[in-house]
C-alpha cells in the first residue's frame, strides 16, 4: 500500500455572507492527515458536490440542519476511494459516498459512508442522478406530489440537477404534459430536445404567469418548485382543482437580504383545494434502494439522461458554488479533483 498523505486541502467558512457569498467568506486551507481512527475510513475524494441548500447553512440561523461553523470545513456530498480503513466492511479500494465533501481527503465514520456500484454509472453520478438530487426528484414527484398518469406537470429550475430529472421522471410515468422553466434560450432548447419536455420557456423573457399560461393552456396538476417567488405565484394561478405542489427549494430568494413577499394569490389554494407540501429528502431515505434500481434501469434504457457541469480542481470550489447559485450549470454541478 502506498504511503498516506500527510496533508490535505479543505474549504473552510471564515465569515458569514451578507447577500451573495464573496471570495473572502471562504478560505482554502491545508490541514494534517493521519491514519483513520477505530470505526473510520480515510477517503481520497474524487468529486464533491455544490448545492443550493449550502447557502442557507452559511447563515447562523435555526434550520432543519445546523449551520456551517466558522473556521471549520464545509460539508456536502462527495464520492471517493478508500485509502485506509479501520472499519469492518470497508476495504482499501472501495468506492464510497459520504457527506464530508469540500476537501481532498476525508476521515469518515463508517456508519456515515456507503459503498456505491460504479458498474451502474460513474462515481460522479452518485452526486447527481443516483444521489441526493435524484432521490429528491424521485421522492418529491412520486411521494410528495403523488403524480398520476395523465397529470400535467410544471417544473421550475428545470435545467438544474433536480429539475431536469423531475421532468424526465414525469414523462416516464405518463404525464400528459411536462413544462419547464429555465434561464436561457440554450437551456430551454435543452429541455425539449434532450430531456423530452413538452414545452419550456425562459423566465427572463416575460412574466412567468403569462408564459406558463401559454405553455399549459389547460392548466397544471403538479408543480415541482425549485425557485419560489413569481414561479410559485404563477403555478398557484395555473393549478387545477386538487393540484399538488412539492416545495423543494426557493433559490430565487437564497441571497436576498430582506424577506421576500409571499405569493399574493395564496388564497386560491382554498377554493382549488390545493395541497402544498414541503420536501426534505432526508425524510425519504427508505426509498433509496427502489430509487437506485428504478433510475439505473431508466438510464440503461435511455429513458432518462443526465448532464454534469464539471469544474476541475479543489481550488475552484468557491467559483463552482457561486456559479451554481447563478444558474451557470446544466444538470449537476460537480467539482472534480485531479488524481
Amino acid at each position: 500500500m502506498s504511503a498516506l498523505p500527510t496533508t490535505s486541502r479543505e474549504w473552510q467558512l471564515v465569515a458569514r455572507p451578507h447577500g451573495w457569498p464573496a471570495a473572502e467568506d471562504l478560505a482554502l486551507r491545508e490541514v494534517p492527515v493521519s491514519e483513520p481512527g477505530e470505526g473510520r475510513i480515510l477517503v481520497r475524494n474524487l468529486h464533491f458536490s455544490v448545492d443550493p441548500y449550502m447557502r442557507g447553512r452559511m447563515n447562523d440561523v435555526p434550520s432543519y440542519i445546523p449551520p456551517f461553523q466558522i473556521d471549520q470545513p464545509l460539508e456536502g456530498d462527495a464520492v471517493g476511494v478508500v485509502v485506509a480503513s479501520a472499519a469492518e466492511g470497508f476495504a482499501v479500494g472501495d468506492t464510497v459516498a459520504h457527506f464530508l465533501g469540500w476537501r481532498e481527503y476525508s476521515e469518515v465514520p463508517a456508519a456515515q459512508a456507503r459503498k456505491i456500484d460504479t458498474s451502474l454509472a460513474p462515481a460522479s453520478a452518485y452526486l447527481g442522478v443516483l444521489g441526493m438530487p435524484g432521490l429528491t426528484a424521485y421522492a418529491g414527484l412520486f411521494r410528495t406530489a403523488g403524480i398520476k398518469e395523465g397529470d400535467a406537470v410544471f417544473v421550475s429550475g428545470a435545467a438544474g440537477a433536480v429539475g431536469s430529472l423531475v421532468g424526465q421522471m414525469a414523462r416516464v410515468k405518463g404525464a400528459s404534459r411536462v413544462i419547464g422553466s429555465a434561464g436561457s434560450a440554450a437551456k430551454v432548447r435543452h429541455l425539449t430536445e434532450r430531456y423530452g419536455f413538452s414545452a419550456a420557456f425562459n423566465y427572463k423573457d416575460g412574466p412567468v404567469a403569462e408564459q406558463l399560461a401559454k405553455a399549459a393552456p389547460d392548466g397544471i396538476d403538479v408543480y415541482f418548485d425549485n425557485v419560489g417567488g413569481d414561479h410559485l405565484e404563477a403555478a398557484i394561478g395555473a393549478l387545477n382543482l386538487h393540484g399538488r405542489v412539492a416545495l423543494c427549494g426557493a433559490i430565487a430568494q437564497y441571497n436576498d437580504t430582506e424577506p421576500a413577499p409571499g405569493p399574493r394569490n395564496l388564497f386560491m389554494a382554498i377554493g382549488k383545494r390545493l395541497r402544498l407540501e414541503g420536501l426534505m429528502v432526508s425524510d425519504h431515505q427508505d426509498l433509496r434502494p427502489q430509487f437506485v434500481q428504478d433510475v439505473a434501469g431508466w438510464i440503461a434504457s435511455g429513458d432518462v439522461v443526465y448532464d454534469e457541469t464539471v469544474v476541475e480542481g479543489i481550488e475552484h470550489g468557491f467559483d463552482a458554488f457561486v456559479g451554481m447559485l447563478r444558474g451557470e450549470n446544466t444538470g449537476k454541478m460537480v467539482v472534480s479533483l485531479p488524481q
